[in-house]
């Protein structure tokens, strides 16, 4: 009988355990695009030390600060998230800051997001020419900050960028830009023979970075050729 007893005690513990952890898990989720407010592209980003969209969670003492990352192109999602209302902030960015805003998240919400990047990277032309990557495009500058440095990047990753390259050609400028000027780099194939491999396929993407608390990149969409 005490045998019979104990056992049916644990079961009633082991039930409870149940019931107290049986917690519905998250089933919201928040997706979205950076526009262009004027030509309503994508904004393209860096994946690595990128701008980033910081989340907090109503309803807490004290919440933790969540960070999504944007992808390279502009779009970013999260779909595993608990339905609530939110604290969302942009960090890092590569446009004109836009300020915080709450957002109710309830199922699969999406939210856009409408900014102004530092720097319109125009009329991009990358092509292969004889052995050389040949690179030229303007900018349009929409702050009046000096543009630090251009850049041409290779990758076989399409996530190519500043951070994320193998090979990379580029070129001070510590000035504001006329945006009639036609800038050009160049990748001499041969002098990377470890790094640009005769018939494969890489990703050239270029760049131009504003002096605004440290640098801050603005690309063209990267172009697959093969070498």
């Amino acid at each position: 009988m005490n045998k019979f007893r104990l056992i049916l005690f644990l079961s009633v513990i082991a039930l409870a355990s149940c019931k107290k952890d049986n917690y519905d898990g998250p089933t919201a989720g928040l997706s979205g695009n950076f526009f262009d407010a004027t030509t309503h592209e994508l904004v393209q980003m860096d994946i690595i030390r990128g701008t980033q969209i910081e989340f907090i969670e109503h309803g807490y003492a004290n919440p933790a600060t969540q960070t999504m990352i944007i992808k390279n192109d502009g779009t970013y999602a999260n779909t595993l998230m608990f339905a609530n209302t939110y604290t969302i902030k942009i960090r890092e960015p590569n446009f004109i800051p836009v300020p915080e805003q709450e957002v109710v998240i309830n199922g699969q919400t999406k939210l856009d997001f409408q900014v102004t990047p530092y720097i319109r990277v125009k009329d991009v032309s990358i092509v292969k020419n004889g052995t050389k990557i040949v690179a030229t495009f303007k900018l349009q500058q929409n702050v009046i900050n000096n543009v630090s440095k251009i850049g041409l990047y290779a990758h076989s990753d399409s996530r190519v960028g500043e951070p994320m390259r193998v090979v990379a050609k580029e070129q001070s400028i510590g000035a504001v830009t006329n945006p009639a000027t036609v800038y050009t780099l160049e990748i001499d194939i041969p002098a990377y023979p470890n790094e640009l491999k005769a018939g494969n396929n890489y990703y050239f993407r270029v760049g131009a970075f504003i002096d605004i608390g440290g640098t801050k990149p603005n690309y063209a969409p990267a172009v697959k050729l093969t070498i």
